[in-house]
């Protein structure tokens, strides 16, 4: 196994153009090509599919680079090529591959829209100063109705996979020749349009160049250690960051079959999937991790000896959840920490050697030169929480180089400051402490939600939980914790007294939950992240 420290040091955008792409940054380049063409022979699979009914489907990406060029043509026809921008809101169908790959065949954009958002939401990306300007919105029969009332929608083709209904894909691309040629672009030109989730503000769009192809491979590789013989799954949606570039991109790059379910998470389904196609290489949010936990032995018995590896992002992974793993699935599962602005930052990585300490969240990616920096913006000392910010200077894989059609104060001079609150410690690893605004400071004292959610979820009664800061007179703010428990138990007083010992004995005396409040379930943004502004609203 490669050691860090090696990987690190020797990593360059050269490199990574040699070992990833098949075309180059600065003379010719086109995602479908990468992500498909060069793959489509051998009649290698580039999807397993399976439906909400479980029925199953393979997709080849010889089928899919003809299907695509059908595509490319279809919007070649209606006058969308560089630069322009098509909108998909479809579920996780084989027709999303086609509407994805001939978009960028065709040298456009594709933007993911989650199939969850209502109309306003929708609204909100597409159209108007804030809006994507899309040209066409591709959606499918259960979507539909959304988009009628989209004020200044654009025009739209629906996808009916019975083939019944005239106008609809993919019937209308039989009518459409094969053999259209991508448009050759360079590694600035933009492929993929994504929207913030709005957790912290209003949703902000972010262009992600062609360039981005190699953090998104080099991730792959080295982080999700993705191997030739690995049945790969992440269960995350295109429609956000994660699913898009790590569920759909990610793995074509590498011409490695990926997963789709179109169903939404249970955690029967998942491990019927998982016992079903021999997953052995998973990734997910901890949401997911911790609903698998919660579901008892029995549930985890199924993948048990056949998942290799498994990897976790969207938000910090506990470290219960993480001992959980390990005990129940057999297998590591490592923290990943990203953004939507950068893609994936600070990793424990799977296929790098280096030490790894229960909460981190690792080492940051190679390619990237990351600090800890305080309010002067100068690196803070070690162990001391400041803003984790990347070095734009200073880090060759970075592609963020602001918000499109929005202004970005987060950059000051050459620093992204990424408003997570981070810690590093003298071995190089981070620890995430808080988003910025969410740090909690009672009493002269600065406390991190995670670490009282990470301590409460070691508690057996404890499903999910979520942390904030309460106003109070004396101390500025006290800590308050939402809680959903377990199956079988019930919120009382004297659960409530069991909780707060717990984590004045787990974790420190002054950062126990002053109150607790049992809820059937937490607020969160689609993408599964806990919304706090909207517990903070409930306190």
């Amino acid at each position: 196994m490669r050691d860090y420290q090696t990987v690190h040091r020797e990593m360059s955008v050269a490199s990574a153009e040699k070992d990833l792409l098949q075309g180059r940054l600065d003379a010719g380049l086109n995602a479908a090509i990468e992500c498909c063409d060069r793959w489509a022979s051998g009649g290698h699979v580039a999807l397993e599919w399976i439906g909400r009914e479980m029925q199953r489907e393979t997709v080849t990406f010889e089928t899919l680079k003809a299907d695509s060029e059908r595509f490319a043509s279809l919007l070649k026809k209606r006058g969308i090529g560089k630069g322009d921008i098509v909108a998909g809101l479809l579920p996780r169908i084989p027709e999303l591959l086609t509407v994805v790959l001939g978009t960028w065949r065709a040298g456009a954009v594709y933007q993911p829209l989650f199939t969850a958002f209502g109309p306003k939401a929708i609204e909100t990306r597409i159209v108007g100063d804030s809006g994507s300007g899309a040209k066409l919105v591709i959606t499918d029969r259960a979507n539909r109705s959304k988009l009628d009332d989209v004020q200044g929608c654009p025009p739209i083709i629906e996808v009916d996979r019975t083939g019944a209904t005239p106008g609809t894909l993919p019937r209308i691309l039989a009518d459409e020749p094969t053999g259209t040629a991508p448009l050759m672009l360079q590694g600035d030109d933009p492929f993929v349009l994504l929207y913030t989730s709005g957790t912290t503000g209003k949703p902000k769009a972010v262009l992600y160049p062609l360039a981005m192809l190699l953090p998104v491979g080099i991730y792959m590789r080295d982080a999700i250690d993705l191997r030739a013989e690995d049945n790969y799954w992440n269960i995350a949606d295109p429609g956000w960051a994660y699913g898009m570039l790590y569920a759909l991109i990610g793995p074509l790059l590498l011409g490695h079959t990926t997963t789709f379910y179109e169903g939404g998470f249970t955690v029967e389904a998942t491990m019927r999937i998982v016992r079903d196609l021999r997953i052995t290489n998973f990734a997910g949010a901890p949401t997911a991790y911790r609903l698998l936990m919660a579901a008892g032995p029995e549930a985890a018995k199924v993948a048990a000896g056949t998942l290799r590896v498994a990897s976790s992002a969207g938000e910090p992974l506990n470290p219960e959840v993480a001992r959980w793993a390990k005990s129940a699935l057999n297998v590591p599962l490592k923290d990943h920490y990203g953004q939507t602005e950068t893609a994936m930052l600070v990793n424990n990585h799977h296929a790098i050697q280096h030490a790894e300490k229960e909460s981190s969240a690792g080492y940051a990616m190679p390619g990237f030169h990351l600090e800890v920096l305080g309010e002067d913006l100068k690196p803070a000392a070690t162990s001391t929480p400041g803003i984790l910010a990347v070095d734009m200077s200073r880090s060759p894989l970075n592609t963020f180089r602001g918000y499109w059609r929005a202004e970005t104060p987060a950059i000051q001079g050459n620093w992204y400051l990424t408003g997570d609150t981070m810690m590093r410690d003298a071995d190089g690893h981070f620890f995430f402490v808080g988003r910025s605004d969410d740090i909690i400071t009672s009493a002269g004292y600065r406390i991190g939600p995670f670490d009282v959610e990470s301590a409460l979820i070691e508690h057996p009664a404890v499903a999910e939980v979520g942390v904030i800061g309460k106003p109070d007179p004396e101390r500025t703010e006290i800590v308050k914790a939402f809680i959903v428990l377990k199956a079988g138990h019930s919120g009382s007083p004297e659960l409530t007294a069991e909780l707060q010992e717990h984590v004045r004995r787990r974790l420190a005396t002054h950062a126990f939950p002053r109150e607790i409040a049992y809820l059937a379930e937490l607020p969160k943004t689609p993408s599964g992240k806990i919304q706090r502004f909207i517990l903070r609203q409930m306190s």
